[in-house]
């Protein structure tokens, strides 16, 4: 059967038989045989040489663990202490001098830290023996308790008079006759006290070596830290670019990972001794400190350091009060500390899994023993940063990191690929129930079967597209449950149809639901739309408008040919094809009309406005106008007063816009200011156009309606528009078509009340996309610019309201 101008692609399928494709050609003998043996063979060794690799850095973090401990260790107290030094090295104070000092404070303060827990110590082993007399009284209870007749009696007895009958039939241990070996007891000397003092020095020289190590180690560090930041950059090689943002992340990292937990350990220690003190245990003091220490441990520290008030409570009160409250305030402690403080101060500040932390403690400690547990997380997180910029090791993020390794659209297309249909609803059904069916649909299903039509031709299997497009089905049908569209009255306005494939009429039905829930009377038909007699018998009575799906990457011949056929019937029909994978030719306005279609979109938000302004009667000559915040006389008000249309602060704006244009290297940066009616630039860096009075600055001094800084400046957050063609809410706005504007990207900025004044944007006249960290510089940027303003305000007296309206 041919279609449109009667050429089918190889390997595709035609009409509603979705499921078969062209079956595989014979391998060609001779020289396919040794290329497919390279090919299963190649996994093979990379396999080997991991595994091999792998092998041989075990061993050798094992067999270096004196030299890579200490060395470790060191690297850790340099980023505690290293802010420090840089204090003190502001003041003027040369590098060595200010090392010294600070390392000496922090030994100080280790020894002053010392001397207190020893003074606890020896006062608390003072008072044991008194508490003899408590514990002799509970085990005597206990004994008592356990020697009363009980339920289980009857049992101990029966097992007693077995264990009798079995030793009385036994056979005799020794002949008659044989002499019974005589015990001999073997006495110590006692030691002299030279080898007393021997015996003390043996036991803690190796301590004292590491403690000495260590040390060296540190004062290196924080001496020549910038040298070894260099040769650890020379060692990594290859893009400085990235070698620079691992070291810087990795450090930022591990420092606030170090600073939060020790106000977690701080959060958790302090009130374990004040409730230690109001329940009576001695030494109250030394146990909150152990506490908090003990915690730098993951997972056995806290365990550990809740033994100690835990026995002392046992052996203090003559009663059990004392033990149950001691118990208590550590659960609760305990509870508050790991589920609310925790992921409050320090809960993403890692990026790690709780998997990968478990696993890394445990690796580590077997290797280095318990130093390694508290060394775990930090060196973990060097290993998590490196492997997210290095590209050879970017299988660490994936095995360490805490982000989801697949996205929201690839796990659900996985789910429907391993035929796991239950787990797919759940994924679709928490989605729809938190951000609604709009935004799923947009965010999820259409990306999923976009994968999925990706795959059609390549690696899809007759089985696979069977459970993509029968699990699909079931999906829709749940989402059209939990979000069931009002019922229309009569004939529909819009109708949805699907092109080639059985995903082209899975997503129609989204765009039916999707228009439903707007408003819009609009259902899916399911005809063949490749058979003649099936598109004849398509009824489209008071349908003024036909959505088109098509999930092709090719849909030319197909589109033309359904446009012919429905524009025969219906000349005055207007069709929008929803073109999921539209090649870049297609979104020419001459290319899809020449198909026959009225409008092209490319994403399923971008439907449903189209549709949603067609029917409000918008499509053509109107636009989105920026809308007027709540408190916008205030604001005005507050921006008059704060001197930011004053000349002085001028060169502000023009620093903040040359720097913006240059670090994302785009032809226009603007700063404005959005007053009642108007958006006034007052900083620019660079043009759009290079005629008189076109796609400059000043061409973007507007009525505030027209103005999408109008938009930012409203909600009070960064806004990115990556194609303003694509976008119907501007699209038809006069003034950025005047100007050929393709991409937007703004962030606003103004005072500490939270007033705001205008935009920091970004513009293009062709379409752009920001990735999540240029989004946040972006934000960073306009937060230095409020920053400048708020400091220029206060030093210098504001312009009068008079001079700022003239």
């Amino acid at each position: 059967m041919a279609i449109g101008d009667g050429k089918v692609p190889a390997g595709k399928s035609l009409g509603r038989d979705r499921g078969f494709a062209a079956a595989p050609s014979a391998p060609v003998p001779g020289a396919a045989k040794p290329l497919s043996e390279l090919a299963m063979t190649l996994p093979v060794l990379r396999l080997a040489m991991g595994l091999l690799s792998a092998t041989l850095i075990f061993a050798g973090l094992y067999l270096g663990r004196d030299i890579l401990v200490p060395l470790a260790l060191a690297a850790l107290l340099g980023f505690v202490l290293y802010p420090g030094v840089t204090l003190l090295r502001r003041t003027g104070m040369p590098r060595i001098l200010a090392v010294v000092v600070v390392v000496g404070l922090a030994l100080g303060s280790v020894a002053v830290a010392g001397a207190f827990l020893t003074a606890q110590v020896r006062d608390l082993s003072a008072e044991l023996p008194t508490y003899q007399t408590t514990i002799q009284n509970k085990v005597r209870e206990f004994r008592e308790r356990l020697e009363k007749p009980g339920m289980l009696d009857g049992a101990v007895k029966t097992i007693d008079i077995f264990q009798k009958e079995v030793d009385e039939n036994a056979p005799a241990d020794a002949a008659p006759g044989r002499s019974t070996p005589e015990q001999v007891q073997i006495i110590d000397t006692p030691s002299s006290p030279m080898a007393k003092a021997s015996q003390w020095l043996s036991a803690v020289s190796g301590p004292l070596a590491s403690a000495g190590i260590v040390l060296v180690f540190l004062f290196l560090v924080l001496i020549d830290r910038q040298e070894l930041r260099d040769r650890l950059l020379r060692l990594f090689g290859g893009n400085l670019h990235r070698t620079t943002d691992a070291m810087k992340e990795a450090g930022t990292r591990i420092s606030k990972y170090l600073i939060m937990q020790l106000v977690v350990n701080a959060s958790y220690g302090v009130p374990m001794a004040i409730g230690l003190w109001f329940i009576g245990i001695p030494g109250a003091a030394l146990w909150g400190a152990l506490a908090a220490v003990m915690r730098f441990i993951p997972y056995l520290g806290p365990m550990i350091s809740a033994v100690f008030p835990i026995v002392l409570a046992f052996a203090v009160d003559p009663g059990w009060s004392m033990l149950l409250w001691t118990i208590g305030l550590i659960v609760v402690l305990e509870v508050i500390s790991n589920n609310i403080v925790e992921p409050w101060l320090y809960g993403s500040s890692t990026g790690l899994s709780a998997l990968s932390l478990i696993v890394s403690a445990t690796v580590r400690t077997a290797l280095w023993g318990p130093i390694g547990l508290v060394m775990s997380t930090p060196l973990t997180v060097c290993l998590l940063v490196i492997g997210r910029h290095l590209p050879y090791l970017n299988f660490l993020d994936v095995l360490l990191g805490s982000q989801p390794a697949l996205d929201p659209p690839t796990r659900l297309y996985q789910r429907l690929l391993a035929g796991d249909v239950v787990e797919a609803l759940e994924l679709a059904t928490a989605r729809v129930e938190a951000d609604g069916a709009e935004a799923f649909y947009h965010h999820v299903a259409i990306p999923a079967l976009r994968l999925a039509s990706g795959d059609h031709d390549q690696v899809s299997s007759v089985e696979h597209r069977h459970r993509i497009v029968s699990g699909m089905d079931r999906v829709v049908g749940e989402t059209l449950e939990l979000k069931p569209a009002p019922a229309s009255n009569g004939r529909p306005a819009v109708v949805c149809l699907g092109g080639k494939w059985e995903v082209d009429t899975i997503a129609a039905r989204m765009v039916a639901h999707g228009l439903a829930l707007a408003g819009i009377a609009a259902e899916y038909r399911d005809p063949d739309v490749t058979n003649a007699d099936s598109m004849a018998t398509l009824d489209l009575q008071g349908a003024s408008m036909v959505c088109l799906s098509h999930f092709s990457p090719e849909p030319q011949a197909q589109v033309r040919y359904l446009c012919r056929k429905l524009r025969r019937r219906w000349p005055k029909l207007h069709i929008i094809l929803a073109a999921w994978n539209a090649p870049p030719e297609l979104l020419d306005a001459t290319a899809y009309r020449e198909l026959g279609a009225n409008t092209v979109t490319i994403s399923y938000n971008e439907t449903i406005l189209s549709v949603s302004q067609h029917f409000g009667a918008t499509l053509a000559t109107e636009y989105l106008p920026a809308p007027l915040a709540a408190e916008d006389v205030e604001r005005v008000r507050a921006l008059r007063a704060s001197g930011a249309f004053d000349e002085r602060v001028r060169r502000h704006f023009d620093q903040a816009a040359k720097r913006a244009a240059d670090i994302f290297d785009v032809p226009l940066a603007m700063v404005t200011l959005i007053d009642e009616d108007t958006q006034q630039v007052c900083g620019s860096a660079g043009g759009l156009g290079s005629a008189p009075g076109v796609g400059g600055a000043k061409a973007f001094e507007m009525p505030r309606p027209l103005s999408m800084c109008g938009h930012v400046v409203a909600s009070g957050e960064t806004m990115v528009v990556e194609d303003i063609a694509r976008d119907p809410r501007f699209a038809n706005n006069p003034a950025l078509l005047a100007n050929g504007l393709r991409f937007y990207a703004g962030a606003p900025f103004g005072d500490a009340a939270g007033h705001v004044f205008g935009s920091l944007c970004l513009m293009d006249t062709k379409p752009r996309t920001l990735t999540a960290r240029e989004i946040k510089l972006l934000g960073t940027l306009a937060s230095d610019l409020s920053a400048a303003l708020q400091l220029e305000s206060s030093v210098a007296p504001t312009s009068p309201v008079a001079d700022i309206s003239a």
